[in-house]
């Protein structure tokens, strides 16, 4: 049979796109899916995302090619393998970024992407627990809650923020993101809120709507210039269907630009050098990519207050039966706990750095296994990073892990950047608000204190955050891949929907804008098909 859409790819974009396409019951929408069902407990419990961090049954397990820029290291680069993709795996911190990253992306060329155009399809999204107002939702799919949990040591956190010269922000996601306070998670009631928890599931029961999970993407079918379907395989069996509205590529960063190129779209060398024929050209296929690069410092506490001993023993059993009887508790604690958003120069207009704070300590970030002894983690990472990399296939295969090089750290202007934001990660923890609480300082150590060891340590011990984006990135320019409706410029009956869309990095976790880009990818998608329909008509 045929479809309307077919959409490849269950995550944050993709998941959105499903709900809101199915609306119209006369719409038939066909979504595809390599991983599995969401029924993995670790997704649900929301602690349990370190479970989910290298987990095979729900995560791609994508790693960076070894670069000299980090050491020579190769870093992980985890995605979700499972209905609702990266939200069903990642840390649940809800930031949107600053209305600034949005008038660039309208600055750029962009129609319908600045500030004032997009906000309403966040707040579309989106339920805000404390309720909506001029720039909150109050009635999407989309639950946004405060962090359920406090401690004294985000406290101090916060209090030490405000003590080096900055104000508590009780609502960045609002009229101004600077400040400190607690992080805003997607959870409902102490359970982790995907996409798929938040718009699949109340879209699965209607008749227009086919969910095929374990469905693993192999090659968008064509006819010259046209999308026309989709091949698949489930089980080692090969599918083909048919799409006669659009084919609504909603892979993610990573596996968007790979399913370009292995449907013969991208740059004509790389194609041929793989075997795989050209369909079209687009030079900008797997180009522009950017992710957060973050480093972070910890410290051992001089109190057994932190979660080092608080999920040991009897400890983690009494919290166990307290989030299954309440939902509530440490089981509910995220990535993330407290936030902080600054300037490294006073001349800057809005923030440049972002803060994590953990009351715990871990040595892998791969991990986070945590410490014996009490400890207290501070990462930080460059809001609007430079440095670009790629993300290409290494073969015409469809199973083969793309090849990621991301170029961590090859901008001067990240390397100062991240810098400074380490020497303000050791300015806060020698406050007297949070320095009471601390023993010594772990990583990188009180010897480390020049800038070039600075950078050395982040070289040799930072990571992503796992906010890679901009790879079929949207514009008007030679390496453009989309235009500002997001169709794929030269093709037709063909969109790209999810972070790789994204021209510049927002300033913060990109789920969140992930999620408001297929919000109004939606409504583009519904308008150019009334405009096309009354076009025939007429």
């Amino acid at each position: 049979m045929s479809y309307d859409y077919i959409i490849i790819g269950a995550g944050s974009a993709g998941c959105v796109m499903a709900n809101r396409l199915s609306e119209d019951p006369k719409t038939t929408v066909l979504l595809l899916e390599a991983g599995g069902k969401d029924t993995n407990m670790w997704i649900h419990v929301p602690v349990g995302f370190t479970k989910t961090l290298n987990n095979p049954d729900v995560n791609w397990n994508f790693a960076t090619e070894p670069e000299d820029n980090v050491s020579g290291r190769s870093i992980p680069i985890p995605r979700g393998r499972v209905l609702g993709g990266s939200s069903s795996i990642n840390g649940m911190l809800y930031v949107r970024g600053q209305a600034f990253d949005y008038d660039v992306w309208g600055q750029l060329g962009n129609r319908g992407w600045s500030y004032s155009d997009i906000l309403p399809y966040f707040q579309k999204a989106e339920t805000f627990e404390r309720g909506g107002d001029d720039y909150r939702g109050g009635g999407g799919p989309l639950n946004v809650a405060d962090m359920y949990e406090k401690h004294e040591l985000i406290d101090a956190f916060i209090d030490a923020g405000v003590e080096i010269g900055s104000k508590r922000n009780p609502d960045y996601n609002g009229a101004d993101q600077e400040g400190f306070g607690y992080y805003q998670i997607t959870q409902r009631n102490g359970r982790r809120e995907s996409t798929a928890r938040a718009f699949l599931n109340p879209a699965k029961a209607r008749p227009n709507l086919t969910v095929e999970s374990r469905a693993h993407a192999t090659k968008i079918l064509t006819e010259g210039k046209q999308a026309i379907g989709v091949a698949y395989e489930i089980d080692g069996v090969a599918k083909e269907e048919r799409a006669d509205g659009e084919v609504i590529v909603c892979a993610g960063a990573v596996q968007s630009p790979q399913m370009l190129e292995l449907s013969g779209i991208g740059q004509p060398e790389l194609l041929r050098s793989h075997g795989i024929e050209v369909v079209h050209e687009l030079q900008g296929v797997g180009e522009n990519y950017r992710d957060h690069y973050a480093a972070r410092m910890n410290w051992r506490v001089n109190q057994p207050i932190t979660l080092n001993e608080e999920t040991r023993g009897f400890n983690m059993v009494k919290e166990v039966l307290k989030w299954a009887v309440t939902r509530r508790g440490i089981l509910t604690w995220t990535a993330g706990v407290g936030h902080g958003f600054m300037k490294t120069r006073a001349e800057l207009e809005t923030p440049d750095v972002q803060f994590f704070f953990v009351h715990g300590s871990f040595k892998s970030s791969a991990d986070r296994k945590l410490d014996k002894e009490p400890g207290m983690t501070l990462a930080c990472y460059q809001c609007r990073p430079e440095s670009q990399g790629t993300i290409h296939i290494g073969g015409s295969n469809a199973y083969d892990a793309p090849k990621i090089r991301p170029n961590f750290l090859g901008n001067k202007l990240d390397q100062d950047t991240l810098v400074d934001a380490l020497k303000l990660c050791r300015k806060i923890g020698e406050t007297e608000a949070l320095g009471q609480y601390i023993d010594h300082e772990m990583n990188p150590g009180s010897e480390v204190q020049d800038d070039a060891g600075l950078l050395q340590f982040a070289r040799d011990t930072g990571a992503t955050t796992y906010h890679p984006m901009g790879t079929c990135k949207m514009g008007a320019d030679p390496m453009a891949v989309v235009d500002d409706r997001l169709r794929v410029h030269g093709m037709r009956g063909l969109r790209v929907v999810d972070a790789s869309i994204f021209p510049t990095m927002p300033s913060g976790n990109i789920n969140a804008p992930v999620i408001m880009v297929a919000e109004k990818a939606a409504d583009m998608v519904k308008e150019d098909a009334r405009a096309g329909a009354s076009k025939a008509a007429a």
